[in-house]
């Protein structure tokens, strides 16, 4: 039996189709094992966001082929979309997006191709070229021009490596071209996947006893637009799935969130109060220069309306400081707007600049130790914000789902979380994994971080 191993970088959409590789190569005869171990097979799904994550990809590719160089390196996703056969050296195989679902045909046309036993598939000439050599295997490519692609690349899941919760990729590609984003041009245009295809899978997650279900995608409040579908619709459809109990969004876009739609969500009792909405500026000159196509204002409103139709909702975001242009006067009015909102939690980056968008042929590119100071100032804000939040949860009864069991000091406790998304811990004698508990919340010692 062949072993294979994987790792994971980047976003929830990343995890979700790493996993699908994984259970591909369970269901085809593959031994999955730690990717700490020797394999026969690595797989790394890479990740193109910033420079570090650039970086971290290509170590990961090099440490497969330290652990051993004997076996067939899979590089897959973002970065190697991207960089094409430039990618990396030390893969064998290079698999870009909306091929992932291949992974078990492109191993077996490779493997007949390096034995010599068969040349590449004649329907994958055109797709599989043999552009080098490397301990005399042939590099093997798989990518498709993903900016002329309407296809939607549907992997499924019947269980993930949480026991308690599952994501569920429902869209893939974006269309709004942020001027620091890359992603765009390796994830291609909105792809949204059939609604069957989505409440098949969610029937047979909720079959094997999964009680929350996180819907997520590349650009999640753009489903439908392409099929004449829509999030809402989905959502509903999803909440009438027997056995589910808890549906949690991914990121959201801030235009999404008006009367009609947040409305309509609140009469969804297994809709979780926790929202991550998508910020990146407090500061509407650099909104502009981002192309955010939102202002400060009109996304402030949309934080009104949520805590309208929710009581007491954690918001979460993510905030780029540094971005070209960014004066100290527009971070000072970026961080007084995240101080006037109130996030439960704040993503701090650092701008990247990434070859291929706009941002990085802007002027007023800012150095990178003044980005270390504001990205420090906001962290503080943001932690100060998070203690706010957890401190007024005290002398409240929360339901949490118990993920897992563990022992401290000689004693049992659950950890689980709210369906804010808070993590608690809770001494327990009798075994809970997988229920729904109501935790009384005494004191911030009950929170993990």
């Amino acid at each position: 039996m062949k072993k294979a191993a994987l790792h994971n970088l980047g976003c929830k959409v990343n995890a979700y189709e790493t996993e699908a590789m994984q259970e591909q190569l369970s269901r085809h005869g593959y031994e999955i094992v730690s990717f700490q171990e020797k394999a026969d097979v690595y797989i790394i799904n890479t990740c193109t966001v910033t420079n570090m994550a650039d970086r971290k990809s290509r170590q990961m590719l090099h440490r497969a082929r330290k652990m051993n160089p004997e076996a067939v390196i899979v590089a897959c996703g973002c970065y190697v979309q991207a960089k094409g056969k430039n990618a990396d050296e030390c893969a064998d195989i290079i698999i870009g997006n909306n091929r992932k679902k291949d992974l078990i045909d492109i191993l077996e046309a490779y493997e007949k191709t390096v034995s010599g036993t068969d040349k590449i598939l004649e329907e994958n000439r055109d797709e599989v070229k043999a552009t080098g050599k490397m301990s005399g295997k042939s590099i093997c490519q798989e990518l498709l021009d993903i900016n002329h692609t309407a296809e939607y690349e549907d992997l499924y899941l019947t269980q993930t490596a949480e026991h308690t919760r599952a994501y569920v990729k429902v869209q893939d590609g974006c269309n709004q071209f942020c001027t620091y984003c890359i992603i765009p041009y390796v994830r291609g245009r909105v792809r949204s996947r059939r609604r069957d295809s989505i409440i098949s899978e969610v029937a047979r997650l909720s079959d094997n006893g999964y009680k929350e279900i996180v819907l997520t995608g590349i650009h999640l409040s753009s489903y439908g637009i392409d099929s004449g579908d829509s999030l809402l619709g989905l959502i509903q459809a999803v909440h009438e799935i027997t056995g589910i109990e808890r549906i949690r969004l991914g990121s959201l876009e801030p235009r999404i969130i008006t009367e009609e739609f947040t409305g309509a969500i609140a009469k969804l009792p297994k809709i979780c109060p926790h929202f991550h909405l998508s910020l990146q500026s407090g500061c509407d000159a650099t909104l502009k220069r981002m192309n955010r196509r939102y202002t400060a204002e009109e996304y402030y409103e949309k934080c009104l309306i949520l805590r309208k139709y929710f009581d007491y909702p954690a918001l979460t975001t993510d905030v780029i400081v540094g971005f070209p242009g960014e004066t100290e006067e527009e971070f000072v009015q970026s961080k007084a707007f995240i101080d006037k909102v109130g996030f439960y939690e704040t993503h701090i980056f650092k701008y990247s600049k990434r070859a291929g968008t706009k941002a990085a042929a802007m002027p007023d590119q800012v150095p990178e130790e003044i980005k270390t100071v504001r990205s420090n100032e906001l962290l503080k804000l943001g932690q100060k914000k998070q203690t706010a939040y957890e401190e007024a949860l005290i002398g409240t009864s929360k339901e949490v789902l118990i993920e897992e069991e563990i022992w401290h000091d000689g004693e049992k406790y659950q950890i689980g979380h709210t369906r804010e998304y808070v993590k608690i811990g809770q001494k327990m004698s009798e075994n809970k994994v997988n229920q729904i508990v109501n935790v009384e919340i005494e004191s911030r010692s009950q929170i993990i971080h």
